[in-house]
């Protein structure tokens, strides 16, 4: 699954900016709101909860990987902005309800003590199989004359050809701990609640505003976009098990404040790119480093289990990523209005956006656990002295 999922959303996104571009003539407004679009369903993802009821989240993660696919491969077959956008909603329904029921199955199935090694391998999977995705748009792209719809057809298929088989040739595994089923809210999550609603709101930025600059401002075509994803990919292939590590060592609360105070400058360095002409390079290069710290952001998927009563995983799962998805609804149309007027106020907002989450990281103990939840929890916890 981690290697099925990324191929159909990375080859959505590596054609995206370029195709609503050039084909479909999309300005600043229209790829807000595609975006928009494409977020409703994570902020709709509580819904999972109900689904459950009735289907295994194992089940459900595999048929919404193949809803994922489907849409996705069929994206070129409606050029305008009322296609784009339906088939947008059904990719994204697909996406945001397996990569639910996937952070729940993670969580219920890993120990907690290999958890950050593990999903920094996961990560690492996801990444070498999009990998082969833009090696091959990279490599022939322009020699064999490709289109958009090829690509989106061989991307899309690919991916649920993989979760069809997966649904036929994997045994229904059982988690340790029963679920709950039904809408779960607590108060001593508050700060996880927070972390996520903030993450979702700063990863909007970065998501719908960074590639599209580099299109718009520098000309990017396809194939030089995509040479920028592949050089994030190698590096998250060697880096993101090495994240694991630093998690596991060094803890969530300074994992996060280091990821959190390297997007306020990555997101000030951006305005100064479009601003101040430092030049395609340093753009590239913010690129990059962007990616590399959004790698760290599993931290709060550690952390949340630390804390957590594990009967809570997978309603708080669903309940998490609808927070997480809050801003996404209106941030991307509003911002994309904004980027109309001046695109270095977006970029502010994105790095006011980073420190706000800074001071939240730092509420987190050296050492969460359950009655351990934030640095308050922990002084009222303290023994007198």
């Amino acid at each position: 699954m981690a290697i099925a999922m990324p191929i159909a959303l990375n080859t959505w996104f590596a054609l995206l900016n370029n195709f609503v571009v050039e084909v479909a003539e999309f300005d600043g407004g229209d790829i807000g709101l595609l975006h928009t679009v494409r977020e409703i369903p994570g902020f709709l993802a509580v819904g999972v909860i109900a689904v459950i009821m009735f289907v295994r989240e194992q089940i459900l993660g595999l048929v919404s990987l193949i809803m994922l696919g489907v849409a996705s491969a069929i994206t070129a077959q409606f050029p305008s902005l009322g296609g784009i956008l339906v088939l947008t909603m059904l990719s994204s329904i697909g996406f945001h309800y397996y990569e639910t029921v996937n952070q729940s199955l993670q969580l219920q199935w890993i120990p907690k003590d290999r958890a950050p090694q593990t999903l920094g391998w996961l990560i690492a999977a996801g990444s070498a199989a999009t990998f082969v995705v833009y090696l091959i748009i990279l490599v022939f792209w322009k020699p064999l004359g490709l289109t958009y719809n090829i690509v989106f057809m061989a991307g899309g298929l690919s991916t649920a050809a993989i979760a069809i088989f997966c649904l036929l040739a994997f045994p229904q595994f059982e988690g340790a701990t029963p679920q709950i089923k039904k809408m779960v809210l607590r108060r001593r999550y508050w700060l996880y609640y927070a972390l996520q609603f903030m993450s979702g709101a700063r990863r909007q930025i970065f998501m719908v505003f960074a590639g599209f600059m580099m299109v718009e401002r520098f000309g990017f075509e396809v194939h030089d976009l995509t040479a920028l994803f592949l050089i994030n990919l190698v590096i998250n292939m060697v880096i993101a098990p090495l994240l694991g590590k630093v998690v596991f060592k060094f803890g969530e609360r300074n994992t996060l404040a280091f990821e959190y105070i390297g997007l306020v400058c990555v997101f000030l360095a951006y305005g100064g790119v479009y601003y101040l002409g430092w030049g395609v390079a340093v753009a590239a290069f913010l690129y990059v480093v962007d990616h590399i710290f959004f790698g760290l952001a599993f931290a709060q998927k550690t952390y949340f289990q630390k804390i957590a009563d594990p009967a809570d995983i997978a309603p708080t799962a669903a309940v998490a990523f609808t927070i997480n998805h809050i801003a996404a609804v209106f941030l991307p149309v509003l911002l994309g209005l904004l980027w109309l007027v001046s695109p270095l106020l977006v970029f502010l907002i994105a790095a006011g956006m980073a420190g706000v989450s800074l001071v939240l990281a730092l509420m987190i103990p050296r050492h969460p656990e359950a009655g351990n939840e934030t640095v308050f929890t922990a002084r009222r916890t303290a023994p007198a002295t």
